[in-house]
């Protein structure tokens, strides 16, 4: 079978979804590539790379619809490239399928399979083919780059011989993908970072990334973004308007605001209000991702930067990605290289859609003649934050003095109770057994009960191997004195006392160099 990638036809559009890497791999999978010519160009990939690794150069769009099996490309298709679909074809690209009920019924009445990449679930095993993260990731990336090329001053602060520099300080609203994105390549610039997110289980992820979380101070449940296919949920008017109000609070403070907040076929919450701009310094920066569903900043205009009254410049540009063609052709095509890997598990360059699999099923809208839109949820559900346990409840002094003699107590009470239970035994055995016998039977129960108390009674920390060692030798000492302290001779007897002395010297202060060690690296 052949996998070929047309020119994008959208206007502006650079990127390409396959790059002579990802077509090197795909003829791995077993496929011939072919290409339209030019199709890399903008990307930076000329047809000259393509056919050095085996792929077929065509000339027109035409030729390559016809010729191709599977059509891999980045843009939703238009009415004309939908048409060249059939029953024996698939196609693999964006497609907007939520809002896009045209293309689906064409898209039916042509019979071909439709694979949507951003309908890919976003479980674990798809975060290779999720491509609506490859690409937000370089959209909040690119938005800092463009903050920066519209901001007059440093990112970073510094102290100079012509003055001190402050550093910047920026707010990015929305902390999924390209919000993270926009977090870590702001922090890495020196600027001094702010995040907010309605989701609470990002906070950690900001903090972790050297940003400061914007708390609010308002209690309201939030949907878990596991629940959500990773995405926020939409906010109670009461939640907006403690949200507007904290932000109305930043805004004379920031110089960069970056949002991010959109939620798939939705119109983009408005969050950064005309008074919000308004109480902005001149010359701050406001880069909106969500511009192509009106923007989450009053005032944005798709495609185009702007300049208010009062010196903000507000950039909303739609095509983040496309201006870094190389770099998200490369991810995309990837993204798709993974999902031929899924389609093709014997390698044997013939597509095997299975729909029962929760990928392939959950990215599949249009399948043999059928509208397979909206997918069922996947069986394998993404794990939700787990609620966090409240800490233990810190013990004052006295508290912990009263505890530490409490468990000393019991162990004296237990230990005390298996000598006593011990020397019944003994008396009990010692009424019936002859004096030979029981000579040897103390030995046996002295050294178990001198091996319990040195080895197998010690919390496991304080066995290092040199303790081991140590221990081992000077419990041979006190079991072999023992046999010797009862000797006819004093001299022998002396000696005995000496080296029970000082091998018990050894175990027990070996211990408490031990733990007076492991003390120095506790907290309290």
């Amino acid at each position: 079978m052949k996998i070929g990638t047309p020119k994008e036809v959208f206007a502006g559009e650079n990127r390409v979804a396959m790059t002579p890497d990802s077509a090197k791999q795909l003829q791995k999978l077993g496929y011939e590539c072919i290409i339209e010519t030019e199709a890399g160009t903008a990307a930076g990939f000329s047809d000259a790379l393509y056919e050095a690794v085996g792929v077929e150069v065509v000339k027109t769009a035409a030729a390559l619809w016809k010729a191709a099996d599977i059509v891999a490309k980045v843009r939703p298709p238009n009415e004309t490239e939908l048409k060249r679909l059939n029953k024996d074809k698939t196609l693999i690209s964006f497609f907007n399928p939520g809002g896009n009920e045209e293309g689906m019924e064409l898209a039916k009445a042509k019979g071909g399979n439709v694979i949507a990449m951003e309908m890919v679930p976003r479980i674990s095993r798809a975060q290779k083919m999720d491509a609506l993260s490859s690409m937000a990731n370089i959209a909040g990336y690119r938005a800092v780059i463009e903050a920066g090329n519209n901001f007059g001053r440093f990112f970073t602060g510094q102290i100079t011989a012509a003055g001190k520099v402050p550093p910047a300080k920026v707010l990015v609203v929305g902390a999924g993908v390209a919000g993270l994105a926009a977090i870590g390549t702001s922090t890495s610039l020196g600027a001094i970072t702010y995040a907010f997110d309605v989701r609470p289980e990002v906070a950690e992820q900001v903090e972790s990334m050297g940003a400061e979380f914007v708390y609010l101070d308002f209690e309201e449940k939030q949907a878990d973004g596991a629940t959500t296919g990773g995405y926020a949920a939409v906010s109670s008017p009461e939640f907006r308007e403690a949200q507007l109000a904290k932000f109305r609070e930043l805004a004379p403070e920031m110089d960069i605001v970056i949002t991010t907040a959109l939620i798939p076929n939705r119109p983009a919450p408005k969050l950064w209000t005309e008074d919000m701009i308004a109480s902005m310094k001149p010359g701050s920066v406001i880069v909106d991702l969500a511009a192509e569903r009106g923007g989450n900043a009053e005032g944005t205009v798709a495609d185009e930067k702007i300049v208010t009254e009062n010196g903000v410049t507000i950039v909303g540009y739609t095509d983040f990605p496309s201006r870094m063609a190389a770099q998200s052709s490369t991810l995309y095509a990837t993204n798709i290289r993974h999902m031929m890997t899924d389609l093709t598990p014997e390698k044997d360059g013939a597509v095997n859609h299975d729909m029962e699999d929760d990928v392939i099923r959950g990215a599949t809208v249009a399948y043999q003649g059928e509208i397979t839109f909206p997918p069922p949820p996947p069986k394998i559900q993404a794990i939700a934050a787990q609620p966090k346990k409240d800490p233990p409840r810190e013990l004052t002094p006295e508290e912990k003095r009263a505890k530490e003699q409490e468990e000393f107590r019991a162990a004296t009470k237990s230990q005390v109770t298996m000598l006593g239970a011990g020397l019944v035994l003994m008396l009990v055995i010692g009424a019936y057994a002859p004096a030979s016998f029981m000579q040897h039977f103390i030995v046996f129960a002295l050294a178990c009960f001198v091996g319990f108390q040195v080895i197998w009674n010690v919390s496991h920390a304080l066995h290092t191997p040199l303790m081991a060692i140590t221990n081992a030798i000077s419990g041979i000492i006190v079991v072999g004195a023992l046999l010797q302290i009862g000797s006819p001779s004093w001299l022998v007897v002396i000696l005995s006392f000496v080296s029970v002395l000082i091998a018990s010297i050894n175990i027990v202060g070996g211990f408490l160099v031990t733990r007076r060690m492991l003390a120095m690296f506790q907290k309290s």
